[in-house]
């Protein structure tokens, strides 16, 4: 990755880190020249970030150096192979204590430790430096050496001559902290030009889930807050947090159709593209079939769909279509219907967002998603493990849908089936169209209703609706006007002797 010129061109063009997402948090890569702290407690990430650093110098032909006072040379080679690395051209000094050091004679009793190995430390790394004369440098870690000085004044004494012997060496060093101290070393991080710091989170339930932000860069704007990442075979990658007006507005405008005419004159025309839709009702109301009816009249007109299932398994959504008579096999064949099955237990709200975001962007050579449905917005509940941040996620990622021009379809499953309704969080007020759905009690049998209670753009009908799925797909019927109390479940006919729209009774 080339490096990235900065605002003012006075200034030294920014270094690489290798790591896109890091790289636009950072607003394009670090300053070089410049000493960094990375700091994080052990298994965050430290290395991994280091090591994709270097390597990125080494694409770039730049020497480097990885200095390991705790890990040894074969742990980092073994390290590399897992990620599907070679280490060459990455010069490892290994400063770990050999066996010989370990025997009674060799032990000193005449100086402190600090006076000794400290010194002897510091001068093989600057011996190395001198020889080498790296662009970049990782120091892995200080905690080695903090233990090596033993007193806190003369390990940041230390510290800061290694800074002040960098400065003009044209090297960017990078210094690895795990945060093993007792107390939080704040006057290291105010000798570091910056510094990066990662968490490793632990829920109750699931994979382990990391995290990271810049506590301090000096002289260059970047993204603040937390930022998802995780680690897999080939380095970090992370996701920088999504900020809506960062992105382009005034995409094109138009209504999305659902291909069936009852559906569309409720919705009056259809929905605007560009807006957010919430479809609410109790388990097998018919929500997500119905968002299935536009994906695939968007999918005839040539647009893509992409669908995220939080709670269904791909063979059994394909299973449920079939049998309504709206086959996707085609569709999904020619990509332009795509179903993301989504572990709840495995993703952060962070790796979601990037997810959405490539979907609405286009990947692999397909254009941008003009769909996209969320099904359901309670699968990206116990997503989340901040249940209070859910709401602030979701503005964010709907606006950013919005000013893409997508027609964004949350699923909602209210506890409950007949009567008063429990929803697990309130998202009505951020969504532009309100779509609910209701069983009712009619003659001896079990009914579904349909009717929109909120749309921002444009007019919509008040009436409700009923709600038929069968072997020919959606069926919407007339207005149910003769019944009353219908959205409470138990309504009451207020109608001539008829039957209601889909009745078998006379």
């Amino acid at each position: 990755m080339p490096a990235h010129e900065t605002a003012d061109d006075s200034l030294p063009s920014l270094i690489a880190t290798g790591i896109p997402g890091l790289d636009d948090v950072l607003g394009g890569g670090f300053t070089p020249n410049r000493l960094y702290l990375v700091e994080g407690s052990p298994g965050s990430g430290k290395t991994t970030l280091a090591m994709n650093c270097l390597l990125e110098g080494v694409r770039l032909g730049e020497k480097v150096i990885y200095v390991t006072l705790s890990e040894t040379k074969a742990e980092l080679v073994a390290v590399g192979k897992s990620h599907g690395w070679s280490l060459n051209g990455v010069d490892v000094l290994e400063l770990v204590a050999t066996e010989a050091e370990l025997e009674p004679d060799n032990q000193n009793s005449m100086f402190q430790p600090s006076e000794v190995e400290l010194g002897v430390t510091t001068k093989a790394i600057l011996s190395e430096v001198e020889r080498i004369k790296p662009s970049r440098i990782v120091i892995d870690s200080l905690s080695e050496m903090r233990l090596l000085a033993q007193n806190p004044l003369r390990y940041r004494r230390q510290v800061l001559a290694l800074k002040q012997y960098f400065i003009g060496r044209e090297c960017t060093v990078f210094l690895l902290d795990d945060l093993t101290s007792e107390t939080e070393d704040l006057q290291l991080q105010s000798i570091a030009h910056g510094v990066v710091s990662l968490e490793q989170l632990s829920p109750e339930y699931g994979a382990e889930r990391r995290r990271l932000r810049i506590t301090k860069l000096r002289g260059q704007k970047y993204r603040g807050g937390n930022h998802d990442f995780v680690i897999q075979r080939g380095g970090l990658d992370v996701f920088p947090r999504l900020i809506a007006g960062e992105h382009a507005r005034g995409q094109k405008r138009g209504l999305l159709k659902s291909g069936n005419a009852e559906l569309d004159k409720l919705l009056g025309g259809g929905l605007q593209h560009g807006t957010s839709a919430v479809l609410i009702g109790p388990a097998g109301s018919g929500k997500s079939t119905l968002a299935i009816q536009y994906a695939r009249a968007a999918a005839g007109r040539g647009e893509r769909t992409v669908i995220f299932a939080f709670d269904e398994r791909i063979e059994t959504v394909l299973e449920r279509t079939d049998g309504l008579g709206m086959s996707l096999a085609n569709y999904l064949e020619s990509g332009l219907i795509t179903i993301k099955p989504v572990d709840t237990a495995e993703l952060s709200p962070g790796e979601f967002a990037h997810l959405v975001r490539r979907a609405a962007e286009g990947e692999g050579g397909r254009p941008g998603a003009r769909v996209i449905v969320i099904d359901s917005l309670n699968g990206y509940l116990n997503a989340m493990p901040e249940e209070r941040f859910l709401t602030a996620q979701l503005h964010e990622l709907l606006t950013y849908l919005g000013h893409k021009g997508v027609v964004t379809f949350l699923l909602v499953a209210q506890h409950g089936l007949i009567g008063q309704m429990d929803t697990p969080v309130d998202t009505t007020y951020l969504a532009d169209t309100v779509i609910l759905f209701r069983y009712f009690e009619a003659m001896g049998e079990v009914r579904q209703a349909l009717s929109v209670v909120k749309k921002r753009s444009g007019r919509h009908e008040r009436t409700i609706r009923e709600l038929s799925l069968s072997e020919g797909g959606i069926k919407v019927g007339e207005p149910l006007r003769d019944f009353h109390g219908v959205l409470g479940g138990t309504p009451t006919y207020r109608g001539p002797n008829t039957a209601i729209s889909g009745s078998k009774h006379e």
